[in-house]
């Protein structure tokens, strides 16, 4: 049967995947961590990354989405696997989850998939989406739960146990039970897809560049040699940036954040109005922010955020997309921004809202949030590969 071989097909397409980024963690791994914590690191590694290579795909979900229907039994039964994978991977490395915060852990994979099993399939986005977003979230950026799982357990570049179940958890919620049907959490190629994902990037560094060099935010290196060392260099902080940091933050603010958004929007049939309260609000706390931070330059992120909403507002006007598309990115880029206002630097603050825009853009043109990560972990990476150097 075609269903038989598309679920065929997209397994055996998570297996390579999986795979080749084993392969990629054991070498990474192997002259910086014992052997043992390696190995007992490895298993919980790949049944993880599998699991996230596979659930969002569209007949996965679709067959995820039957089997859980009304019961709330089955739907459960994730959200506690997940738990279990967790403590069990603290425990075997010999750490007690009863002496620390990580029995945290299992309330926030429960909330959001208990959550959206009691509404799910409404077929609307509502402001209870958005509140259960942001209660999920706001707890998990701001607990610091210890241990966290590190893969291998004592450090070594790649994700945590913990970071990886929340994405689960919430894909699990928002894809599975809310039928977010097109968050693209899952790895797939396509020329078409890198091509973009690296012309946007080149645009956006050279954009960088005209806006830093002559303010001094940037400087190219003293030493701008090509060896081998700094190629393994570059690639280790690609892989590292795009598991560690890009996967979690695509996935929060461009397949769920900026995805509702653009669906709230083109349901309420407007974007005006969304766009309107929008730059207001955000022109607003973007001045709070910029006057509170140390140095000069105070209004760059309300300037960031007045450009930005500008070029929503021409795009929107000319229909480049779908209505409430580049409202819905506008404002995704402007908070993607502003929460980076811990780096101390008004200027990055405003750098990382345009950056956002670009992530957001490409996540836009692919709906697969693998591009937007790999787009992020190259702009992260781009100080080796370039040979510059970013002020403090």
């Amino acid at each position: 049967m075609p269903l038989n071989n598309s679920l065929k097909q997209s397994l055996k397409s998570s297996v390579i995947y999986t795979g080749l980024l084993s392969v990629v963690f054991v070498i990474f791994s192997w002259q910086k961590n014992p052997t043992s914590e390696i190995f007992i690191a490895l298993p919980f590694f790949i049944i993880l990354y599998f699991i996230f290579f596979t659930i969002d795909r569209p007949n996965i979900s679709e067959l995820l989405r039957k089997s859980t229907q009304n019961n709330i039994k089955l739907t459960s039964v994730f959200p506690f696997l997940l738990s279990m994978l967790f403590l069990l991977y603290l425990i075997v490395n010999g750490n007690n989850p009863l002496k620390s915060n990580a029995l945290l852990v299992p309330y926030l994979l429960f909330f959001p998939v208990l959550a959206m099993a009691a509404r799910r399939n409404n077929g609307k986005i509502d402001w209870f989406d958005f509140t259960i977003f942001v209660l999920f979230f706001f707890p998990v950026t701001l607990v610091d739960v210890r241990p966290s799982g590190d893969l291998p357990f004592n450090g070594g570049g790649f994700d945590s146990v913990y970071r990886i179940a929340v994405m689960l958890s919430a894909l699990f919620a928002f894809s599975i039970l809310k039928n977010l049907n097109d968050i693209g959490a899952y790895p797939v190629f396509r020329w078409k897809f890198l091509i973009t994902t690296i012309w946007v990037w080149l645009a956006f560094y050279l954009f960088v560049f005209l806006i830093s060099y002559p303010v001094h935010f940037i400087r190219f290196a003293d030493d701008n040699s090509w060896n081998f060392a700094r190629i393994e260099k570059i690639f280790r902080s690609i892989v590292s940036v795009f598991l560690h940091t890009a996967l979690f933050e695509e996935l929060v603010f461009r397949g769920l954040l900026q995805n509702l958004l653009g669906k709230r929007i083109a349901q309420a049939g407007s974007w005006k109005n969304s766009w309107m309260r929008g730059i207001i609000i955000l022109i607003i706390i973007s001045f709070i922010i910029g006057f509170s931070m140390k140095g000069s330059l105070h209004w760059f992120p309300a300037l960031v955020t007045v450009f930005l909403f500008g070029a929503a507002y021409l795009f929107e006007k000319l229909k480049f997309q779908s209505m409430g598309s580049y409202t819905a990115l506008a404002i995704t880029s402007v908070i993607f921004g502003l929460v980076h206002f811990h780096s101390g630097s008004i200027i990055f603050t405003g750098l990382a809202a345009i950056g956002g825009w670009a992530y957001g853009y490409v996540y836009m043109k692919t709906k697969n949030t693998f591009y937007a990560a790999l787009l992020h972990a190259l702009v992260n990476s781009s100080p080796i590969i370039f040979g510059i150097v970013l002020a403090k």
